[in-house]
């Protein structure tokens, strides 16, 4: 296939699978801490500390909000659809740099199977439609993975090979912290060992890429340390690291799901494993010693990262790229065989590599448009955030200011017309403040620091996690 039209049809299929239904649903999950400090960044320009409610929030790095707070300012807008996009961007951003990067290295057909291999695994699917860092973190490292081999393979300068890929992990070391290195790592040391050439890590090009990947997060951290309270945010940071080591909370049925929920994650394509035993060899002996360090690869640090007692199976999700690198090398080998059922012999039109990747990608498309089209509505109607930033907008009025006082992570806060002023304690609550969501522990304090009659409770909420909040405003005024 061309060029043109392979990216043609990646881009097609990316539309179909990460567009339709992007901003329909509410926010879920942990999207809520990607979204408010990107919202909060936005209204009071303090892009180095992120705050979910009144509190920094160290437990990730920033870059995520950052992406969103700019999405945000893009399309000027603050929706679902603007806080997803760079999910789906991000996605869309890696099938290209296989059809691009990789295309002389895999071969056209074999770029193209690997971008579309990217696109349509379950995980992918999964993350790349929402706002959480699984999606930014693994394109990244996905990123250096692709530049890293494609360029090592091609004899390109060591300039390239060994500086570039290590931009997009220092970004990564933005996203979500170092364990992404451990699967690039491991990639890396595999290939080179198979192919012996473990010789090549100790060079100059190297060790300038580790400076600027190291160089690219302290950016961010040095001066976030200044500025904030810097033992609490080592301390977040030390925690963060230690929990995932000691397991901190270790759940054994969880735990048990790890290796098969990490495998799972990269269905269909997992399956072809079980048949690789029909590939004896690849077209030369360096290729099938590329093609096992891979797979040595993949498989040390999947299982090395699923067996740590505080890991989850989405922590594994950078493997998703040399995992589709390695399913690309397997369907263009000469002597790959798929079992009859998955040849589609009948599809004559298409090169024999790309069948199976082109019929699983236009079932993928269908099921999104079935499930945006036919299944969304009426999860809409299920929702349990939208519905309680309504009652908070009926009964704020217009252009009126929300004091909210501590009020952890509430993720309807988003839909919330009104400015919101975060308030970290109730002695620093204005005197002129009107309307004051506190949570319940806080209502006697509240009324006791205003020095007025005790204001009186508009509003009650319980939500879906079972935690309460509470509407007040003073005494005697009346409810909009």
């Amino acid at each position: 296939m061309s060029r043109a039209r392979g990216l043609l049809l990646i881009l097609g299929v990316w539309c179909a699978i990460y567009l339709p239904g992007l901003g329909t649903l509410e926010i879920k999950g942990e999207e809520g801490r990607r979204i408010l400090p990107a919202v909060a960044m936005l209204q009071t320009r303090n892009f180095l500390v992120p705050h979910v409610g009144s509190d920094p929030y160290f437990a990730k790095p920033p870059l995520v909000n950052w992406l969103v707070a700019a999405s945000f300012k893009l399309f000027a807008q603050r929706n679902e659809w603007a806080a997803r996009i760079p999910s789906a961007l991000c996605v869309l951003a890696v099938a290209l740099a296989f059809a691009t990067i990789a295309r002389s290295t895999l071969g056209a057909n074999g770029s193209l199977i690997g971008a579309l291999v990217w696109l349509t695994n379950f995980g992918m699917i999964e993350k790349g439609r929402l706002i959480e860092i699984e999606a930014l973190y693994a394109s990244l490292c996905g990123l250096a993975v692709i530049g890293w081999l494609s360029w090592w393979q091609e004899g390109r300068s060591k300039w390239l090979t060994w500086v570039v890929p290590w931009i997009f992990l220092g970004l990564g070391l933005l996203a979500k912290g170092p364990l992404h290195l451990i699967f690039f790592y491991a990639v890396v040391l595999a290939v080179l060992y198979r192919a012996g050439e473990l010789r090549m890590l100790w060079n100059s090009a190297h060790l300038l890429g580790l400076i600027l990947m190291v160089g690219i997060f302290a950016a961010w951290a040095i001066p976030c340390l200044r500025v904030a309270q810097e033992s609490s945010v080592t301390q977040t940071w030390a925690h963060q690291f230690s929990g995932r080591l000691s397991g901190e909370d270790f759940k054994l049925s969880g735990w048990l799901l790890n290796i098969p929920r990490g495998l799972c994650y990269f269905l269909p394509w997992t399956i072809l494993f079980a048949f690789a035993r029909r590939a004896r060899c690849f077209q030369s002996e360096r290729t099938s010693s590329i093609a096992k360090g891979l797979l040595l690869g993949i498989a040390v640090s999947f299982l090395g990262i699923s067996l740590l007692p505080g890991s989850l199976a989405r922590y594994t999700m950078p493997l998703l790229v040399p995992a589709a690198w390695l399913v690309a090398m397997l369907l263009t080998s000469d002597t790959f065989e798929l079992p009859r059922w998955l040849q589609f012999h009948r599809l004559k039109v298409v090169p024999k590599e790309l069948r199976l990747p082109v019929v699983w990608s236009a079932l993928v498309c269908l099921a999104i448009a079935i499930y945006a089209f036919a299944l969304m509505p009426a999860l809409v109607r299920r929702e349990k955030v939208r519905n309680i930033a309504a009652q908070l907008n009926a009964a704020l009025p217009p252009g009126e200011p929300l004091y909210a006082l501590d009020p952890d992570y509430q993720p309807f806060l988003f839909y919330v017309r009104n400015a919101i002023v975060y308030i970290a304690k109730p002695a620093a609550l204005p005197r002129e403040a009107r309307f004051i969501l506190v949570q319940r522990r806080d209502e006697e304090q509240v009324a006791s620091m205003l020095n007025r009659k005790a204001p009186e409770s508009i509003l009650r909420i319980k939500d879906y996690r079972g935690k309460e909040v509470t509407l007040l405003k003073p005494a005697g005024e009346d409810s909009p």
